[in-house]
């Protein structure tokens, strides 16, 4: 068990189980990925073994959660089961004032911005290290590509104004490879003014996939914080 002396572990977890807290029985459940949503799986799946939660469905948006889900034995559905979600829980690599987010810090946001615009409502967990005035100030704007079109990609967002790197692997030889196969583009701009006309002009480049603005799509973010050494969470 995480204790005090992790504050960050501590946030999450809290901030986790509120989200987790909001899920009512019968519902479809978008399940996020990342190391908060980690904590809503599991949450979800002690509600589920302690009967106090019946009859969910999760719909994963990557490798890891499916995994996770299985492990907490939260049943899986696909998008072609399910006529609607009625909840997504997904954390964020930033989170401006308008909920504007960058995501994709694992890779995973072109599945979850499918999940997360069908959701009914979709609830956004983050510590408050996540917060920024203005997106793209702390976190590079992933870009998912079919690997064929790297090369005109990133010249294409050079014209733009950024700096696209390749997202190498972690103790892996090689670039990242996503759930659909394809590279990543982490892209730095040095000023972000409109997220959403970003987020479109990015998608209209042959060869992307999709990109990690994601915007006007948040309905709630939760906030974990530590105050007076007590960890709070508070809504946006």
């Amino acid at each position: 068990m995480t204790t005090a002396l992790d504050p960050i572990q501590v946030m999450k977890q809290e901030v986790a189980r509120a989200a987790a807290a909001r899920v009512s029985s019968g519902m479809v459940v978008g399940l996020g990925t990342g190391s908060t949503t980690a904590f809503v799986i599991q949450f979800l799946g002690d509600r589920l073994k302690s009967g106090d939660l019946k009859d969910i469905k999760g719909v994963p948006t990557s490798f890891q959660a499916s995994v996770l889900a299985k492990k907490y034995g939260i049943p899986l559905v696909t998008l072609d089961e399910v006529e609607t979600i009625d909840l997504a829980i997904d954390g964020a690599d930033e989170v401006d004032p308008q909920k504007n987010l960058i995501k994709g810090g694992g890779a995973a946001h072109t599945r979850e911005k499918i999940v997360d615009a069908l959701a009914e409502t979709f609830i956004v967990v983050v510590d408050s290290s996540k917060l920024v005035d203005r997106l793209g100030s702390t976190f590079p704007v992933p870009i998912e590509v079919l690997p064929m079109a790297i090369a005109p990609v990133s010249r294409a967002v050079v014209k733009l104004g950024g700096q696209p790197e390749l997202r190498m692997g972690v103790r892996k030889d090689g670039p990242v490879i996503t759930d659909q196969g394809n590279m990543v583009l982490d892209v730095k701009f040095s000023h972000i003014d409109n997220p959403a006309e970003l987020e479109r002009t990015l998608n209209n480049i042959p060869g992307v996939v999709e990109n990690g603005i994601f915007v006007g799509v948040t309905d709630w973010v939760l906030i974990g914080e530590i105050k007076d050494g007590q960890p709070i969470v508070r809504e946006m």
